[in-house]
């Protein structure tokens, strides 16, 4: 069984309990998958210079936010570590060429166990997260899920947690939930799009220069490396959900056969 590899936007930690469409998507989208073996998570909320991979037997549920509420501070996503995975993860990624260590205590932040308690909500799939380098080019986290996709023959989910869109001064928090994107989020989200239905890797690595509002949507970009990741790790690609919260956050989904 060959899973795809998956990016998703995980939003506001409150998308593990709030009515929204991408909580739907992701509901909807874990129910319809076969179950994986393990699942590896490279997760934007995990920034370090070199690749780290976690390799807890059972990791905690991190809180890694404040002022969202006593629900999701009580939230526990209980999936057990794979210890022995996360080694083969880290060996992976030294075949490739990369410097990689395994952090035994790593538990899950919230770009994986929010995804996941959509996905997965019976938390009975072993997770094993991965850092992003936010110091690197997107290249490199491209060549990073490149070296997790030989994982995907054996019943490994490689999921890409993320965001599409991540400037968080320009949300607009009257807006909330509605579905309805500001002008430049939507531009951004189509041009990937597009670029993405034309297999057009050579422009997604060099998004920063080429899509519209690259860097007022991504001052920073540990939010999108995860997409890169998932790129590596998949062939083609189709956009799978978009939506919007807070006028300018992006929630799109993306799915790489």
């Amino acid at each position: 069984m060959t899973l795809p590899a998956l990016f998703v936007s995980h939003g506001a930690p409150t998308l593990a309990i709030s009515d929204t469409p991408a909580r739907r998507f992701l509901a909807d989208y874990g129910a319809a998958l076969p179950k994986p073996a393990a699942i590896v998570v490279v997760t934007a909320h995990w920034e370090t210079d070199l690749p780290t991979v976690g390799g807890a037997a059972a990791p905690d549920t991190i809180h890694d936010f404040g002022g969202f509420g006593e629900a999701l501070q009580r939230f526990r996503y209980p999936a057990p570590g794979a210890p022995e995975l996360a080694a083969r993860v880290a060996e992976s990624l030294r075949a490739a060429g990369m410097v990689a260590a395994v952090d035994p205590a790593r538990g899950l932040d919230h770009g994986v166990w929010v995804p996941l308690s959509l996905l997965f909500p019976a938390a009975d799939v072993p997770v094993v997260p991965v850092s992003v380098q936010p110091r690197l080019a997107p290249a490199f986290a491209e060549r990073l899920g490149r070296a997790l996709r030989p994982l995907r023959d054996a019943g490994v989910l490689v999921l890409a947690s993320g965001s599409l869109t991540h400037n968080l001064r320009a949300l607009d928090w009257a807006a909330g939930d509605a579905d309805a994107a500001d002008p430049r989020a939507a531009a951004f989200a189509d041009w990937v799009e597009a670029a993405v239905a034309r297999d057009d890797r050579t422009a997604l690595l060099a998004y920063r220069a080429l899509a519209p509002f690259a860097r007022f949507h991504h001052p920073t970009e540990e939010h999108l490396l995860p997409l890169f990741a998932a790129l590596g790790a998949g062939g083609r690609g189709r956009r799978v959900h978009t939506s919007a919260t807070f006028g300018t956050l992006m929630m799109d989904a993306y799915e790489f056969s």
